[in-house]
């Protein structure tokens, strides 16, 4: 008997949510393969499915049963209004790094400025500065050939001209002079691993996610270097757990007097940006 989108989205979102697990994830995946929003979908959801993407549903319902991740299924994610090509050697974008990107544009409005992204994972903010403001020169740094070789793949994807450099924190640009250091670096202690959600800890890269001293090794590393390579009106730009805004503007603070540290909360409400400026 013919079977309906309706009726085989509704069986795998019902399935989904007996596990305790995301049960729109099936009609997220399916829009996009499809490229239909809600309207599309009142239209075509009591259209019969054909038998190739009844059993797409089914092999994204085994994968997701196991907590695997929609966006590494699609192979992409939206970030900055760009789609970015995502695997399981970078961290999927989050809409609260966006934020991060919107302030660094919305306070630099100057053409040509130095930027340096660390930990540049699928180049999502450097390939967003970048787009947005074509004049910045763009250093992108991260310690994984992997992830590099995926931002490469998104910089060209998106004709987006930056560099990208393997490295340490700010080790590899030490001998430039920038305006501008903008990061999402490992945040997260590992004390914290239990409250992590199962598709983060089984599938997502633990070393851009995980950073010792309770979350706060990368921060004193990037500070104690920026020292040695900021401009004396030069800016930084942290993302930061929702705990560490304190710790963080008081690290940059002592390293950085005569600047204006200050806290920035997420759309959640959440303490998410240090800026210095």
């Amino acid at each position: 008997m013919a079977k309906t989108y309706f009726e085989v989205l509704k069986r795998a979102s019902s399935f989904l949510k007996e596990l305790g697990k995301d049960d729109y994830a099936p009609y997220y995946l399916l829009f996009e393969r499809k490229g239909w929003n809600k309207t599309d979908w009142l239209l075509h959801m009591k259209d019969e499915i054909p038998d190739v993407e009844e059993a797409q549903i089914h092999a994204d319902l085994n994968s997701l049963q196991q907590d695997y991740p929609p966006q590494y299924l699609l192979g992409y994610s939206e970030f900055y209004g760009h789609r970015f090509v995502v695997s399981e050697d970078t961290l999927i974008p989050r809409p609260e790094t966006e934020e991060l990107v919107e302030y660094c544009l919305n306070e630099n409005l100057q053409n040509k400025l130095t930027v340096v992204d660390v930990g540049t994972g699928t180049g999502a903010i450097a390939i967003s500065l970048k787009l947005a403001r074509p004049d910045w020169q763009i250093t992108a740094v991260d310690l994984s050939k992997e992830a590099l070789a995926v931002a490469a793949q998104n910089s060209e994807a998106l004709a987006a001209s930056i560099e990208l450099v393997l490295g340490d924190g700010l080790a590899p640009v030490l001998n430039k002079e920038i305006d501008i250091l903008i990061s999402n670096p490992p945040y997260i202690s590992l004390t914290e691993w239990q409250l992590m959600d199962q598709s983060v800890k089984k599938y997502e890269p633990k070393q851009a996610l995980f950073a010792e001293d309770d979350g706060l090794a990368i921060y004193k590393q990037l500070v104690k270097e920026a020292a040695n390579c900021l401009k004396p009106a030069g800016k930084i730009y942290f993302e930061i757990g929702f705990q560490q805004g304190a710790a963080v503007k008081a690290l940059i603070q002592e390293k950085f007097p005569n600047k204006q540290v200050r806290v920035e909360k997420d759309l959640s409400g959440n303490d998410r940006m240090v800026i210095a400026e």
